[in-house]
């Protein structure tokens, strides 16, 4: 007996060891992971608790406004009373519908918020409204089988919500009210938007709505009344298609610059430039957020806001552009394609680019394009088209010939060519307009002879010419000619500060020689109405391609309405390059273009002689067939009709130039219609007319009436 008493006493203290040790590695396991908790893993528990209850979000600040280089506001910002939507991290479906209910009681949404709402939205609401219902629609069976097939998890999940959907009936919808519709709308809204990121419901609110929202705001979560913009134009639509559009907020980002935001702190709801001066110039324009940050409880209701920082609006631009100028250009070119169109079935466009010839600032760049709409004929603006299209620009680019021809020795000033047909084996007979006999370099580009120009390009080839035989001229002479015309511009991009410029178009890919006659003349390759512009602009001034520009000052921005604000960077006059040719020569071709327009006989006299700023230039006739989608310009048998293109450069005064223009006008039918001196004389006199008017006080502002 007392040795069992014995063997029991130590059993005992045996076993307690044992629940002493399991105690002991327990707790040592609880240590441990508190340990790890808070050494290894504290920061990141932290960071998380911080998101819940002390989320950033940021706002957005108003965008630069843009301005013409008198001062007057081009682009503008209209404050909009707004009501907004952050979405939390970790907010219910069940949330949501709430503040949705909750706004739809003081708002009204706009009927086109109404119209954009689809039948899947409204059958996902009725689901939402109807659960019961909703899970009614789908047999344990059908999901069975759904299983049966091995189809889980999210791909179950969405089979059965997809077949579900499909079997919500109209009648079903037509249970949903105007107030249920109404609260959907507000509800679509507000899940739209990412997370973090404040979602518009509802911009320019009226007063009531806006003071309703804003003393209930603590009952409101996510909810915020403020005030944004919207981005106006001034002026109506004048210069409207380089100023380029915003994104709205239901766009964001766009999808093909995705990435370019994002890793630049944008969200993928931000308002940003999409196209040319508003996307070419996004990071002045665009400013630093606003940063506001919300203290939430553990629930995720908000108690407070504070401002982390008040982020600062974006920069203001001055472009270059004179928009009184632009206006009268504009003007000019929609009056005289109407006055022209009645007798030219093919015309439908014409372009204008003037600049100034010293520091390749862009005073004007207009182009217009009539379309038929419902029967009736209507004018777009397509300044674009200055630089996004291309056109043989027939004789204005002899000057460059001519000038190729000095520096390759092929001629010198002063060389004589006799001016009579040509006559090659197996093409038709090559002439001027008219037999001029013998000439010298100055009168040829006084009378625009084409034969001066092809004995240039034949001497640049080495061949010389006899009447029936066959041309015998290697792709390095078409190399040749080319690498000098770029020097000028003609085939290469500006430069210019605006997105999508084209480098123009090389004429036949198989370069017969013959063609290399073709191209001294301007009928082979094809050029924008800006490259036209900047080659007139690089002899004009001595020799110098400069980069033309579109802005000129970037400006901080400013509390008043039409301040324009102070300089922070002046955009400086950019020299792309110095041609290589001597300065005689290029003098002598600048004589030249002073006979075109000054002296007897010459191509411009009619319009320019009598002119007191005293002009010099080049006229052009391209022959060319139509290149529009129109049916008019095709003939019975369905092929292009062939037609001119007419065009005009020059600048002024010739000795001490201080403005240079170009005009490109496609594809009419009449070579003497006149239409592109008409409108140079227009545009030109407009100019030295708004420039004495400014001297002398009498020059209008430009109105600033209008908006679009």
């Amino acid at each position: 007996m007392k040795k069992q008493e014995k063997k029991s006493g130590r059993v005992v203290p045996l076993r307690l060891n044992i629940l002493f040790l399991c105690v002991f590695l327990l707790f040592s396991g609880i240590i441990i992971q508190l340990g790890k908790v808070q050494i290894f893993d504290g920061e990141t528990y932290k960071n998380e608790v911080e998101k819940r209850e002390n989320a950033t979000v940021g706002l957005s600040v108003p965008r630069g406004k843009i301005f013409d280089r008198e001062g007057n506001p081009v682009v503008d910002n209209k404050s909009l009373r707004t009501i907004t939507y952050t979405k939390v991290k970790g907010v219910k479906q069940e949330e949501i519908l709430k503040s949705a209910r909750q706004l739809a009681d003081i708002i009204e949404m706009p009927q086109e918020d109404i119209d954009k709402l689809t039948e899947t939205d409204k059958k996902d609401f009725w689901m939402q409204l109807n659960p019961e219902l909703a899970q009614d629609l789908v047999s344990k069976k059908e999901i069975d089988k759904f299983r049966d097939k091995d189809i889980t998890g999210k791909e179950l999940d969405k089979k059965i919500e997809d077949l579900k959907r499909k079997r919500v009936t109209e009648k079903n919808l037509q249970e949903l009210t105007a107030k249920d519709i109404e609260v959907l709308a507000i509800k679509s809204k507000m899940t739209s938007g990412f997370q973090m990121a404040p979602q518009i419901i509802k911009k320019d609110v009226s007063e009531q709505e806006y003071a309703v929202i804003s003393e209930n705001l603590a009952n409101l979560p996510g909810i915020d009344a403020s005030v944004d913009w919207e981005r106006i134009y001034v002026n109506d639509g004048l210069f409207r298609s380089v100023l380029g559009n915003v994104s709205n907020a239901d766009e964001g980002l766009p999808r093909e610059r995705l990435d370019y935001y994002l890793v630049r702190d944008y969200s993928r709801n931000d308002r940003v430039g999409k196209s040319y001066i508003e996307q070419q110039y996004e990071d002045v324009l665009h400013g630093t957020k606003k940063e506001v940050r919300s203290i939430a409880d553990k629930q995720g209701n908000t108690i407070r806001t504070e401002t982390v920082s008040e982020g600062k609006s974006g920069k203001n631009l001055t472009l270059t552009i004179d928009m009184e100028l632009q206006k009268k250009v504009e003007e000019s070119i929609e009056k005289i394609l109407k006055q022209y169109k009645g007798s030219e079935s093919m015309l439908d466009r014409a372009f204008v680019v003037m600049m100034n010839p010293k520091n390749g600032q862009v005073l004007s760049m207009a182009g217009k394009r009539l379309v038929e709409k419902d029967g009736k004929m209507e004018v777009e603006d397509y300044a674009l088209g200055t630089l996004t299209s291309s056109y043989e620009l027939g004789s204005t680019v002899k000057g460059a010939t001519v000038l190729t021809g000095f520096e390759t020795n092929a001629i010198t000033p002063g060389t004589h060519f006799y001016d009579a047909p040509m006559k090659f084996k197996g093409t038709k007979e090559k002439k001027s307009w008219k037999n001029f006999g013998d000439i010298d370099d100055l009168r040829a580009l006084q009378v625009s002879s084409n034969v001066y120009m092809f004995n240039i390009a034949l001497k640049i080839a080495g061949v010389g010419y006899v009447k029936n035989s066959s041309l015998d001229i290697k792709q390095e002479y078409f190399d040749k000619m080319r690498y000098y015309f770029r020097q000028f511009g003609l085939g290469v991009q500006t430069g210019i500060d605006l997105p999508n410029e084209t480098a123009g178009q090389i004429g036949r890919k198989d370069n017969q020689p013959g063609f290399l006659l073709d191209y001294s003349i301007g009928q082979y390759d094809t050029y924008t109405p800006l490259q036209l512009a900047q080659y007139i602009s690089t002899i004009a001034n001595g020799g110098y391609r400069m980069k033309p520009q579109i802005v000129q000052e970037i400006r901080e921005q400013t509390v008043q309405k039409d301040e324009v604000g102070k300089v922070v960077q002046s955009i400086e006059p950019i020299v792309l390059n110095r041609i290589d040719m001597k300065q005689e020569y290029i003098n002598q071709v600048k004589e030249g273009f002073r006979k075109v327009f000054q002296e007897g006989d010459g191509t411009g006299v009619r319009a320019f002689q009598k002119a007191p700023y005293k002009p010099a230039g080049k006229t052009g006739t391209a022959q060319t067939v139509y290149g529009g989608e129109n049916e008019i310009g095709r003939n019975a048998k369905g092929d292009r009709r062939e037609c001119y293109n007419l065009t005009l450069a020059g600048y002024a005064p010739y000795d001490d130039p201080e403005v240079a223009f170009s005009v490109v006008v496609p594809w009419v039918e009449n070579d003497k219609s006149g239409i592109n001196s008409d409108i140079g004389k227009e545009v030109l006199d407009a100019y030295f007319d708004l420039k004495n008017k400014r001297l002398t006080g009498e020059a209008p502002k430009t109105d600033v009436s209008k908006e679009n």
